[in-house]
């Protein structure tokens, strides 16, 4: 778990353009939005496709993307519960 913890870190600051931070400077169950990484619905939008892309999960329902975006934390254990990939 922990190594992808490590993996979606890298992902977050490559596909959200974050190259000021490292993935030791994001905490694992720190809120990815609002006071945490401060991230928007436009990045929610690159994070749900890349789920698609790099991990064959597909989000049937958008109002689930809350819950499995909180952290991640909760991103890794809905991959590692959902991932076709």
């Amino acid at each position: 778990m922990e190594e992808l913890i490590q993996e979606l870190k890298q992902e977050i600051i490559r596909v959200l353009n974050l190259e000021e931070l490292k993935p030791e400077d994001i905490e694992t169950e720190d809120p990815l939005f609002g006071e945490g990484l401060g991230l928007d619905s436009i990045d929610a939008l690159e994070l749900i496709v890349m789920l698609e892309k790099k991990y064959g999960i597909r989000l049937s329902d958008p109002s689930e993307g809350k819950a499995i975006f909180k952290s991640v934390g909760t991103m890794a254990r809905y991959i590692a519960a959902h991932r076709t990939k």
